[in-house]
């Protein structure tokens, strides 16, 4: 199940200083997943004084529950043009960040650099996947067309019944538990305050500029606060009605098979059109992810577990021997259009939110778009279409900020 992977200050309900908390910060980050923390120790680096409240503990909403795949070109499917070039960019920039947050936190991350194997099994699947890769195609993305006997000569452990699939190279993928431990230990180092067990409960308005927040250990001043709690941003009171955010959270189920020599593992991420599969460094593969409409409703279901297992058994049969290590739910924060909101919303207030099942992909570019919309008051030309006016041009936002 996953946890904090580092305990921080845990906030008493008296005052700041019981708390851990300043009395104020160059910049106040609510949420403590991979977003906000991405942009606290970017901040940190450039020499802000930032601190991060989380409403429950570090990762605990999507971050660790997540498989951590960095797939722009698995992912890529109808109607996600306009995330495509966002996630390509993103992509671009992890080796990167993942060289500078290793060093940052003395920290691997098991990032991996295999590619996945999209597959098909019978005829209606197969056409289903030939649709995608000629989208996959027709959008520039890196895809390659397999038969069925090169898909299991790339991996023999998959059934005969594997018909087909789709190699996509440059897809990537990390452990999700080792970067938000490597996140936490750079922003520590860095200087940033994070303070779990605090939840946000107002934002403080001066003559219509945000100039604080008013957490239950008691407000803290801030130049500006940055709202990336995930599913939660768009839920309770803290923001106005005409600046309400169209973000909910979709429920997620994983688990974690454990490996040995004689069950043997993966050697790419493996998607079908049921779930994927992620091998690690540590000798698990991780099977995710249901996708539930439901609100957040907690807890691990039969039903939910069921549908993992069988699903990964129809392709790879080995799993009947692997011990069950862990089962875990999640939250994606997802917006309406499945794409991300990056922006100022108000004078002082910026979100960083609804990246759905591509926060891992997005986190370096959204990290880069909040810390130079914080430096210099404009969002880069990269994420310039992910504002939450574009929810007003389509109808689905009651009200623009």
């Amino acid at each position: 199940m996953p946890t904090s992977p580092i305990g921080q200050r845990r906030a008493a309900p008296s005052t700041l200083a019981a708390a851990g908390l300043p009395e104020r910060a160059d910049i106040v980050v609510v949420g403590a997943g991979l977003i906000g923390l991405s942009a606290a120790w970017r901040l940190a680096e450039s020499g802000r004084s930032v601190t991060v409240v989380e409403r429950e503990t570090v990762g605990a909403g999507a971050s660790l529950a997540a498989t951590g795949m960095l797939a722009p070109a698995a992912e890529h499917e109808p109607g996600s043009d306009l995330l495509l070039p966002l996630a390509l960019d993103s992509l671009r920039r992890w080796p990167a960040f993942r060289d500078a947050l290793q060093a940052a936190s003395g920290t691997d991350i098991d990032y991996r650099q295999e590619g996945t194997l999209v597959l098909a099994i019978g005829r209606d699947e197969v056409e289903r996947l030939r649709f995608r890769y000629d989208l996959q195609r027709r959008s520039g993305v890196a895809a390659q067309w397999l038969a069925g006997s090169e898909v299991r000569r790339r991996e023999p452990a998959l059934r005969p019944s594997v018909t087909a699939g789709v190699f996509c190279p440059l897809d990537h993928q990390v452990d999700p538990r080792l970067v938000m431990a490597a996140l936490t230990e750079a922003c520590r180092r860095a200087g940033v305050t994070i303070v779990e067990r605090c939840a946000a409960e107002a934002l403080d308005w001066t003559n219509g500029r945000v100039t604080g927040l008013r957490t239950r250990a008691g407000p803290i001043a801030a130049g500006t606060v940055i709202l990336a709690a995930g599913a939660w941003s768009g839920a309770g009171s803290l923001l106005p009605e005409p600046l309400s955010l169209p973000v909910r959270p979709i429920k997620g189920q994983s688990l974690a098979l454990r490996t040995t020599r004689r069950t043997g593992t993966l050697g790419h991420m493996v998607w079908t059109e049921q779930i994927h599969m992620a091998p690690k460094g540590d000798g698990h593969l991780i099977v995710g992810a249901t996708v539930e409409d439901c609100g957040f409703r907690e807890g691990v279901t039969a039903g939910g577990l069921y549908a993992l297992l069988e699903g990964a058994r129809r392709v790879l049969p080995g799993i009947e021997e692997m011990e069950v290590d862990a089962v875990w739910s999640g939250y994606r924060p997802t917006s309406d259009d499945d794409a991300p909101i990056i922006g100022e919303i108000a004078p002082g207030l910026v979100v960083a939110t609804g990246h759905h099942r591509n926060g891992y992909l997005l986190g370096p570019a959204t990290a880069e778009a909040v810390a130079s919309l914080v430096e210099t008051g404009a969002v880069p030309a990269f994420a310039r279409d992910f504002g939450l006016s574009r929810f007003a041009r389509t109808g689905t936002l009651r009200a623009s900020a």
